[in-house]
């Protein structure tokens, strides 16, 4: 029987990828100071044990400052390589390829965890001890209603974060990862340059597509750079904003195109995080056709995510080519067991599932089987014990 696309290896560099399934970046807003423990050994644990391949550890901050809220993960401070490098020992313990995105919030950092409120942090609101700070951007345009006017940075600034970037980077290299993913999605720095909304610079890194896209590329150069090649380098990127006047699809299939030439091994097709919501159509697989039209125009395989939630779903956008990867998120943390159960629906098998479990649910299998089934409230009457 031929393997369903999603649980065929694929080969990045020298790394290859299990399986095409791969836990997006999910952030938990859980560390102090950017350092992870054990919650994160056991959030990002059990997507290992539940089958995917490849799991990239949430948006990590490259500089202290490039946090989305105080409780994000970090990789701007030799102190917090050891606690990653604890959560990669564990992935690759059970065969996982672990890859983490680092990032910088930009205009969007220092605001609240979601369940704290919406938007930035104010000193009347925030935590004790977790004052705001100054945010900085592309130009020195807010994010929308009731964001503070970020700092526009200047190009000795630049120069410094593509600097803070490269030393992420080796971070990365030493806590262990297999994958880096450069975050250039959601309406975050890097994002902020590449949209016409918040891009609104009159020198050479503002203006026509070209030159939004000319800090970005600076930044994956670096990291490529400083990348072990033999390593994949990935670049997350929302491929039109939620407003429909933003980047537009064409723009992000060329940004691609420069990508690959570069030495970007994937794009990981998202969308949306500038405009103030989606003026788009959204259903199941919605991202798809971007992801699609990056592989296309670009080249490089792309991941594709957005309501991808069924097997024979996630199955049917590899097996007709629209994309490479899968990655989920939502469902991940709503079943960290996704891949295997998807296993079992498209093999009929519990060949996929850990030596300690996959035999164990077979045998239940065949015993439900053999019984009639349960139709009812009332619990089975077990014969009284013989005295």
């Amino acid at each position: 029987m031929t393997p369903p696309a999603l649980f065929t290896p694929l080969t990045l560099r020298g790394v290859t990828l299990p399986n095409r399934l791969v836990v997006a970046p999910m952030c938990q807003y859980s560390v102090t100071e950017g350092v992870v423990g054990d919650y994160h050994l056991a959030h990002l644990g059990r997507f290992a044990l539940g089958g995917f391949g490849t799991v990239l550890v949430e948006a990590t901050a490259v500089t202290r400052d490039g946090r989305i809220s105080h409780g994000d993960v970090g990789l701007w401070d030799d102190g917090q390589v050891e606690g990653l490098a604890r959560v990669v020992s564990f992935l690759h313990s059970q065969g996982t390829v672990a890859g983490v995105q680092l990032a910088h919030a930009g205009g969007k950092a220092s605001t609240h965890r979601p369940w704290d409120g919406e938007g930035p942090v104010t000193p009347d609101t925030a935590r004790p001890g977790e004052d705001p700070w100054p945010t900085v951007s592309a130009s020195d345009v807010p994010l929308g209603e009731g964001w503070p006017q970020p700092h526009a940075l200047g190009t000795d600034e630049l120069a410094a974060l593509v600097a803070d970037w490269v030393a992420a980077t080796r971070r990365a290299e030493r806590a262990g990862f297999d994958v880096v993913e450069v975050h250039a999605a959601h309406g975050y720095l890097l994002n902020q340059f590449l949209s016409p909304l918040t891009n609104t610079r009159t020198d050479a890194y503002g203006g026509s597509p070209a030159a939004r896209m000319r800090f970005p590329l600076e930044v994956v150069a670096a990291v490529r750079a400083a990348w072990p090649a033999d390593r994949p380098l990935l670049v997350r990127v929302s491929a039109v904003d939620g407003a429909a006047d933003g980047t537009t699809l064409e723009e992000t299939v060329a940004f691609a195109r420069e990508l690959a030439a570069l030495g970007v091994d994937a794009v990981d097709t998202s969308g949306g995080g500038i405009g103030g919501g989606w003026a788009h159509p959204i259903g199941y697989g919605y991202q798809v056709p971007a992801a699609a039209a990056v592989k296309a125009g670009s080249g490089l395989p792309t991941m594709a995510v957005g309501l991808l939630t069924e097997p024979a779903q996630a199955e049917a956008v590899l097996a007709t080519g629209q994309a490479d990867l899968v990655a989920l998120a939502r469902a991940a943390q709503d079943d960290p067991n996704w891949p295997l159960h998807a296993a079992r629906e498209l093999t009929g098998s519990y060949d996929a599932w850990p030596v300690q479990s996959g035999p164990r649910l077979a045998s239940r299998d065949r015993l439900l089987t053999s019984i009639d089934p349960w139709t009812g409230p009332d619990p089975v009457q077990l014969a009284p014990p013989r005295t």
